[in-house]
């Protein structure tokens, strides 16, 4: 018997989400799981969420969130789902990193106004193969009932003939339903075209959220608050064909104090993987944390205990810097190591307090050959990550934002010749905040 999933009138479902949202603002939860996804700031909203504290406070629940392999790596932006799977972890419960596989030859059209580059098979398992080195930074992988798992939604959906696929789930779905979802809505608002392809994204990811549950009792599905349509779908799936609790938990979208989309420099997205982006670069991120983020950010990003994070944010005046030192540390330390943090540190604090220059600081190398004509300032900040282009360059110079040999440049048309080397490199700054070493070879 097929069981479609009827659209709601869009007030009762805003009615029901509101419902989910303040039940988890004045709960009392059981569950420590819960208990600290509240106090650190990770709850948007919930599904039953009585009945998941229940479920996380009488023994283990497996919880997922899925991750598609567009790049070698995943940026900032990611992280609050990644520390969303280590706090399962902490609490006792078994985190399931979901790889898809399939789904990133689809591209989730969510928040997007044109359709993701498709990629090669090669090209995702390759990505696939070098994001699984982060996660290994954050949880334990093995055979235990807490220990994490990982694995690729393409061993089920590609395996799935298509008329099959469509009997077996797409009974259960009403386009009217799909075309309410703000990712199918918010697209065709704005006149751009969305695939078919794209279309069956979320069909697929709520088969992903079934098929976890039949195969390793998966019963919660986790992500940004932008996937909650999506979620909800899964878990009504489950619920209605195999009548098993599921449940869904979704974060706040991460933005700074000043509205910026998190993980976002003008040097272009804080990649996670050291070859992408230098521990030193990655420290220097949360370094330059806006004052206001501080506190919110080590509750999200940090294992610090609460009291401690009370402290750190109540400094006083200039006080708050030796906070966001202690979060660079944290979150440094906690992905690339503890060395590599103390190395980080010590650059910028050579850097910036005592003037001096260090070989952890970041370094790019150009051709020797090239300081004989020139090149011009502009391009050369693009090529050391300062800027993401050539005019943004030139704008940030008008405006006294480069340095060169800590001289203010504010010609961004200027060549930058072999007279300019001092000590066999050249000191690229971006105000006090960021320095790059160019190395002629």
């Amino acid at each position: 018997m097929s069981i479609a999933l009827q659209t709601r009138p869009p007030v009762l479902q805003a009615r029901r989400e509101e419902s989910h949202q303040s039940m988890t603002e004045t709960a009392d939860f059981k569950s420590s799981f819960l208990q600290t996804m509240r106090d650190r700031g990770f709850v948007h909203q919930i599904t039953h969420p009585a009945e998941l504290d229940e479920a996380a406070s009488g023994g283990i629940v497996t919880g997922y969130i899925g991750f598609d392999a567009t790049a070698p790596s995943l940026h900032v932006g990611s992280l609050i789902q990644i520390m969303l799977l280590r706090r399962l972890q902490q609490a006792g419960h078994r985190p399931i990193v979901l790889m898809g596989g399939a789904t990133t030859k689809v591209g989730d059209p969510t928040g997007k106004d044109e359709s993701r580059k498709l990629l090669s098979e090669a090209d995702i398992q390759a990505n696939i193969a070098s994001i699984r080195t982060v996660f290994e930074k954050f949880l334990t992988f093995g055979d235990g009932p807490t220990d994490a798992v990982m694995v690729d939604n393409d061993e089920w959906l590609s395996k799935m003939g298509y008329i099959d696929f469509l009997r077996e789930f797409g009974v259960h779905f009403t386009v009217n339903r799909m075309l309410a979802f703000d990712s199918v809505k918010l697209r065709l608002e704005r006149e751009q075209p969305m695939t078919f392809l794209e279309f069956n994204y979320m069909l697929m990811q709520s088969v992903d959220f079934l098929e976890l549950n039949r195969r390793f009792g998966t019963s919660l599905q986790m992500g940004g608050s932008d996937q909650w349509g999506n979620i909800l779908n899964g878990v009504e799936l489950i619920r209605r064909v195999d009548q098993k609790p599921a449940f869904g938990l979704t974060t706040p979208l991460l933005s700074t104090a000043s509205g910026a989309k998190m993980g976002k420099t003008m040097g272009g997205a804080v990649w996670l993987n050291a070859d992408m982006r230098s521990p030193y670069d990655y420290w220097q991120f949360w370094r330059n944390t806006e004052d206001a983020d501080v506190g919110k950010f080590l509750r999200l990003f940090t294992d610090l205990p609460l009291d401690e994070i009370a402290r750190l944010e109540s400094l006083p005046g200039a006080g708050i810097n030796d906070a966001k030192k202690v979060l660079a540390d944290e979150a440094t330390r906690m992905l690339h190591g503890e060395e590599a943090a103390k190395a980080a540190r010590e650059a910028a604090t050579q850097a910036f307090e005592k003037g001096a220059l260090s070989d952890d600081l970041p370094t790019i190398e150009i051709a020797a050959a090239d300081l004989t004509e020139g090149i011009m300032l502009a391009a050369l900040a693009v090529d050391a990550g300062l800027s993401s282009s050539r005019g943004e360059a030139r704008r940030l110079a008008q405006g006294g934002g480069l340095r060169v040999n800590d001289v203010q440049e504010m010609d961004g048309m200027k060549l930058i010749t072999q007279a300019d080397v001092v000590g066999g490199v050249i000191k690229l700054s971006q105000g006090k905040k960021k320095i790059v070493l160019v190395r002629p070879v």
